[in-house]
């Protein structure tokens, strides 16, 4: 079974890993390359209110980061390979409870998983360009992370529970997280466009779509084919 689950999550998430890849080249990053200009010519004035608050990005000489080419792209990759696998190891895991009666129905998981990891958080913290300001980081991923575990719990009610008792409870996990707030930072500032910044949270709803949908249908056919007795 643990092979069976390895082989389903190392193929599905190397496959959906590379759509993600080309997609985000596509589209995202010329967005994020666009905010940056703006970021490397703001005064200096722009940035002061990073230091009256661990909110504010924070910006090192000394740290690395990979230049335009195909250092970005291998960086992004590899990222990308990294997460892909993970979620696919997830989905796999959650087959061996329940398999997938076709390939279709890894669709409905891949939305599922879009609903926890991408959607739901992101309704409270959206995607954030470069220049961004932002709330505590800690504070951010201690409610990212109660966001995706609040929608995980209330889909899996609505959906397996038999009772309307529970489905109701259900509804109020999947909206509890939203109605309590996620932190904010304490003056919104933003250095790109507000057209930009639409654009790139468009960008980043649509590409995690379609990478979840690829990656539930992908590793659903897989555990599938796996399954077969040879």
């Amino acid at each position: 079974m643990i092979t069976h689950i390895a082989r389903t999550a190392g193929f599905s998430g190397l496959l959906a890993a590379l759509l993600l890849t080309v997609l985000q080249s596509l589209w995202v990053s010329p967005l994020i390359l666009e905010a940056e200009t703006y970021e490397a010519s703001a005064p200096a004035h722009a940035h002061a209110h990073a230091q009256d608050t661990e909110a504010a990005h924070e910006h090192s000489d000394e740290a690395w980061s990979p230049e335009e080419g195909w250092q970005r792209t291998l960086s992004t990759t590899g990222g990308n390979l990294v997460v892909a696998v993970g979620f696919a190891l997830i989905l796999a895991g959650l087959y061996s409870l329940r398999q997938p009666r076709t390939t279709a129905s890894g669709a409905a998981w891949g939305l599922a998983g879009f609903a926890v990891f991408c959607l739901a958080p992101t309704l409270g913290l959206p995607p954030e360009l470069p220049g961004t300001a932002a709330a505590d980081l800690a504070q951010r991923q201690v409610w990212w992370a109660g966001a995706a575990g609040a929608t995980a719990v209330g889909l899996a009610l609505l959906v397996f529970a038999r009772h309307w008792a529970l489905k109701g409870v259900g509804v109020i996990v999947l909206l509890l997280p939203h109605v309590m707030g996620a932190p904010q930072p304490e003056v919104h500032q933003s250095l790109a466009p507000a057209a930009l910044e639409t654009q790139f949270q468009l960008a980043s709803w649509l590409t995690n779509a379609a990478f979840w949908l690829a990656l539930g249908l992908i590793s659903a056919a897989l555990y599938r084919r796996f399954s077969r007795p040879e």
